[in-house]
């Protein structure tokens, strides 16, 4: 596996995550477990991705401006979970705020998978790729256990 197929399968769980967290209605205990998960995965992913994958393109300067787009929408992410946060679950804000959330979530991947993705894959050999994603992989487990 290589760093853009492990972080492509975390976009994978995102979705879904969002999807179910959607679905739900009221502060129920399955959209209080879906959150939860979800904004572990997110958190998790935006650690793990930016130590083992943005940081290691930061030298590239064809990737500067793009990485620094990419870490900057990670804080946009990070300010609408603390918005879903912070309004009452069974509220429509909640709701409200759940959709903006999952409106810049899909934004965020979209631009890595259609574009990010190409260009960073100029900038390391395959050996590089996997390793990449062997750290990848490893942290996103240790931010898993972490929760």
């Amino acid at each position: 596996m290589n760093i853009f197929e492990a972080i492509r399968a975390d976009h994978d769980i995102q979705r879904n995550l969002l999807d179910k967290a959607l679905a739900t209605t009221g502060e129920s205990s399955e959209r209080k477990k879906i959150w939860k998960t979800l904004k572990v995965e997110l958190k998790g992913h935006e650690t793990a991705e930016e130590r083992n994958f943005y940081k290691q393109l930061m030298d590239s300067d064809m990737m500067v401006e793009h990485t620094r787009h990419g870490i900057a929408e990670h804080h946009e992410i990070d300010e609408l979970i603390e918005k879903v946060e912070e309004a009452e679950m069974d509220s429509s804000a909640w709701l409200a705020h759940l959709k903006s959330l999952d409106h810049q979530v899909r934004h965020h991947l979209e631009d890595e998978e259609k574009t990010f993705f190409q260009l960073a894959g100029k900038v390391f050999n395959e050996t590089q790729k996997k390793d990449l994603a062997k750290a990848y992989t490893k942290e996103m487990e240790a931010q898993r256990k972490e929760q």
